[in-house]
């Protein structure tokens, strides 16, 4: 099924790209997550070739049925099983969240490291543009303004929990060195915290906690006082600047993602959700599992200026983003 707003944000992310993809052929993995599912839901309504991968093809079968899409399972850390060309390859697959860093810190490691080194090789037989996929969270806690693409960062390595930012920087330095050597076009996309509908249900992270208490209509409850100051993005909003990368961005450029509109501490992000769903939030501390997983950043606001100034936009705030959030949800678990 797919709803009259999903095929609103499909139709104005095609206006805003201005570009056709008939038979474009992408691989897309990741593609059962927040993302990728969105990457691979547009790119075949807007006639893409998709090939969706993912470790789990009971997943990939529930979740796509159009006979458009091709599904592939595969466990990246493995050798490939396709030799297939592609025109672009999306590399969305990633642990990406708190009980996955808490619980798997080293396969979250090689899942971001020997994954994103068996797709870059699949890239150059096949001389696809790559996009990768990194986070926010590389840029870490030393700085006192809005992250851009040239602050460095600081993240501690002593603590298992930077087993994500820092995999994620490692993977950065592959994609430029694959187009150092071989000639690779690759690019970087840094997202803040990306939300929508996509989002899975077995999710550790906190804003997924926070729908999954909305759509049941109960209080959301928060584990801490989330005064973290956070840059959101909508689903339909990354995506479209994924794309608007792939299609524009400059050889080995990183850019990051992000909405200036969007910004807002956790606590406020939950309020707004509430006032959408008419719940209450309230406020419990969290067990020792659930700390151990937490991001370690504290304010956490990426500077979009540079994908901005090429003229790419946004077209959602937080409101109308977690408004459609909520009701596309409503609508699919109704149907």
């Amino acid at each position: 099924m797919i709803t009259k707003i999903q095929i609103d944000e499909y139709n104005k992310i095609s206006q805003l790209l201005n570009y056709d993809f008939t038979n474009k052929k992408f691989l897309i993995t990741g593609a059962n997550g927040l993302i990728g599912s969105y990457l691979v839901d547009y790119l075949s309504f807007a006639g893409a070739k998709v090939y969706a991968m993912s470790r789990s093809i009971d997943k990939l079968k529930f979740r796509f049925n159009n006979q458009n899409i091709k599904l592939i399972e595969q466990d990246l850390n493995e050798p490939l099983k396709i030799n297939d060309k592609f025109d672009y390859i999306i590399h969305a697959a990633s642990n990406a969240h708190p009980l996955a860093y808490s619980q798997d810190p080293v396969g979250t490691m090689k899942a971001n490291l020997f994954g994103t080194m068996n797709l870059l090789e699949l890239a150059k037989k096949s001389n696809s543009k790559f996009l990768y996929l990194s986070s926010g969270e590389i840029y870490g806690n030393n700085i006192d303004h809005d992250f851009t693409e040239d602050d460095l960062g600081v993240v501690d390595t002593k603590i298992a929990r930077s087993c994500y930012p820092e995999s994620k920087r490692a993977a950065e330095t592959l994609c430029v060195s694959y187009c150092d050597q071989f000639g690779i076009h690759t690019n970087i996309a840094r997202l803040c915290y990306v939300y929508g509908h996509t989002i899975t249900d077995d999710n550790s992270r906190a804003d997924a906690q926070f729908l999954r208490n909305a759509l049941l209509g109960k209080d959301i409850v928060m584990k801490s006082k989330g005064a973290q100051r956070r840059t959101y993005c909508y689903v339909a909003d990354a995506v479209s600047a994924l794309l608007f990368i792939l299609l524009n961005g400059v050889k080995s450029e990183v850019y990051n993602i992000a909405n200036p509109h969007s910004i807002a501490t956790i606590a406020q992000y939950a309020q707004i959700l509430a006032n959408i769903a008419n719940v209450n939030l309230k406020f419990e501390l969290p067990d020792e599992i659930e700390q151990k997983g937490y991001s370690k950043q504290a304010d956490s606001v990426l500077s979009a200026q540079k994908l901005i100034n090429m003229r790419w936009k946004p077209l959602y705030d937080i409101n109308v983003g977690l408004e459609h959030t909520f009701r596309i949800k409503k609508e699919l678990i109704n149907a």
